[in-house]
């Protein structure tokens, strides 16, 4: 049995970045990447939207403020030098009604406290030369924003993680962790690998995977499946670039909004509907394990006491397609029901506590040999490179 120095279990972006600033921090170590699937990125990051984000959402001084900011400096850079397309477009935060006006502040007094000096506020007339289609009264334009496909930034990853002798391992799904002699042992239906350290990245397992070493962990993964439509050909001219609503600020989602993509289709959404299985990209999918560790979680059983309208609300958006172009005419009048074909789906990992909350951070569990990634939803892919650095000097100093 081979041991390694550092082995990853997940080869989605944050797993893959991980893997790359280890071998880039310390050369000429042993690592490998286990991953459960046939190829890499296969869940939340093959299935987000590919927006670069600014880091103008998140509390200053917070791991996603820090790392979303430090981590677009650095996605920039690496796809700069290996020639990764992107577009820096900007993105409009539109107010549509009065009572958006103070949230719509805080979040130009927040991006200000983020470093982003270049947002700017803008009235509603500068809203119109900016995107013609859109109805808001003001508006926070983030000249920041950008669009990539995050699954090629991940295959440059990998190439770049080979290239500094990296290992990676597919369909291995892992039943168990062990610690055993100062070492690390996964287990999973195939094999054993044994590691000096241990990191899992496993996002939508990844409380499943940190319970097997802290059986009392506090946190539990609720599947919420965001849907999408995409504009047709005929009527993309409607989109310019990213257009967002003010978010609601007890709700961690951004809201159905307008995105150009990288390959010139505009989709449309996401929502945010409780899925019934952890990997549920299709409204009928069910599963009957992960249905019973939701509703069996004295924490969601609150979320749902303090979410229920907003909850109802999204189901009947997904059943509902008038319901769900209701909800984008806010932002743009002039889009149709006949506008919109039917999209892609994906489903956010988030965790929540016993409490009743939403966890609105990256959430790493630091525990001796072992570190789990317990909660990294968006902006975590934009932030790869920077959670990669974080993790990876944890590791190191743990290992060698």
């Amino acid at each position: 049995m081979k041991k390694y120095n550092f082995i990853i279990i997940g080869a989605g972006i944050v797993g893959l970045a991980t893997a790359l600033k280890i071998l880039k921090n310390k050369p000429n170590v042993n690592l490998l990447i286990i991953e459960k699937e046939n190829e890499i990125a296969k869940h939340q990051t093959g299935n987000n939207s590919g927006v670069i984000h600014s880091g103008i959402y998140y509390k200053p001084g917070s791991l996603k403020a820090k790392n979303c900011i430090d981590g677009y400096h650095q996605l920039i850079n690496f796809c700069n030098e290996y020639g990764i397309k992107y577009e820096i477009c900007g993105k409009l935060i539109v107010a549509t009604s009065a009572k958006e006006l103070e949230t719509l502040e805080k979040l130009y007094q927040r991006g200000q406290a983020n470093g982003l000096t270049q947002i700017k506020k803008i009235s509603k007339e500068m809203i119109k030369e900016i995107e013609p289609y859109v109805n808001g009264i003001s508006a926070i334009y983030v000249p920041y924003t950008g669009i990539i496909d995050f699954k090629e930034v991940c295959w440059k990853y990998l190439e770049v993680i080979f290239e500094h002798g990296g290992e990676i391992i597919f369909n291995e799904k892992v039943t168990d962790i062990k610690r055993k002699n100062g070492l690390v042992e996964v287990v999973t239906q195939n094999n054993t690998f044994v590691a000096d350290t241990l990191v899992t990245c496993a996002g939508l397992y990844s409380d499943r995977l940190a319970r097997l070493t802290h059986p009392n962990l506090n946190v539990r993964i609720i599947p919420f499946r965001g849907e999408y439509y995409k504009l047709g050909e005929k009527r993309r001219h409607l989109i310019k670039n990213l257009i967002y609503p003010v978010p609601d600020p007890s709700f961690p989602f951004l809201g159905v909004h307008f995105t150009r993509m990288i390959n010139g289709e505009v989709e449309a959404g996401p929502n945010a509907v409780l899925a019934f299985k952890r990997e549920g990209y299709r409204k009928t999918d069910f599963d009957i394990k992960d249905v019973y560790e939701i509703f069996s979680w004295k924490g969601f059983n609150k979320v749902m006491r303090k979410y229920w309208r907003v909850g109802f609300g999204e189901f009947y958006r997904s059943f509902s397609k008038r319901a769900f172009v209701k909800a984008l005419q806010r932002l743009v009048p002039e889009i149709k029901e006949d506008d919109l074909e039917k999209g892609g789906a994906g489903v956010r990992a988030q965790a929540c506590d016993s409490d009743g909350n939403l966890l609105d951070d990256f959430y790493i569990l630091n525990d001796k040999n072992i570190i789990h990634v317990c909660n990294a939803p968006s902006p975590a892919a934009t932030a790869s490179l920077a959670i990669g650095d974080y993790i990876s000097k944890i590791a190191i100093n743990k290992t060698l």
